[in-house]
């Protein structure tokens, strides 16, 4: 196994086992993160896993398909939780892709059908909206506040 796909491989063992400090170490401190609802660089990154891998009570993750060489990388992940804001039940299919730097990820940006995702996480609104930039943007800016709310309340 290339040691980039290893890389991968520790990163998704550290989530299955929610330990966001071992995903965190995964990343290189020039990180750039990205998804249908994130844009995080540095730190800000390490913090989003930490509030998912903590708020995310009955999170479960699959992970397969770990591709690397020495400058990309590629898996697929699922997950399934509740999301929080409404109580409903979600299985959110990600494709990730990654990019290295000394040893370690500089980028990840993980691709899922936001529409999908809303129709799970939202019910009638999402199935309704998902596909507009009005949703997206919204879910975006309370992303975000939640992020810096919980970044204020667990300082690094």
């Amino acid at each position: 196994m290339h040691d980039h796909a290893a890389l991968i491989q520790r990163f998704y063992e550290g989530f299955c086992r929610r330990d966001w400090s071992a995903m965190a170490g995964c990343y290189h401190r020039e990180i750039h993160f990205s998804d249908p609802v994130f844009d995080l660089h540095g730190p800000d990154a390490g913090m989003m896993w930490r509030m998912l891998c903590t708020n995310g009570r009955d999170l479960r993750l699959e992970y397969t398909g770990i591709q690397a060489d020495d400058r990309q990388g590629s898996a697929h992940w699922e997950a399934s939780y509740t999301f929080s804001a409404t109580g409903r039940k979600v299985l959110n299919i990600i494709d990730a892709s990654f990019e290295f730097r000394d040893g370690l990820i500089v980028r990840h940006v993980d691709q899922f059908d936001f529409w999908a995702w809303s129709r799970q996480a939202l019910g009638a609104p999402g199935w309704a909206l998902g596909w507009s930039g009005l949703l997206q943007n919204k879910i975006k800016a309370k992303a975000a506040f939640n992020l810096a709310q919980f970044k204020a309340k667990n300082p690094s």
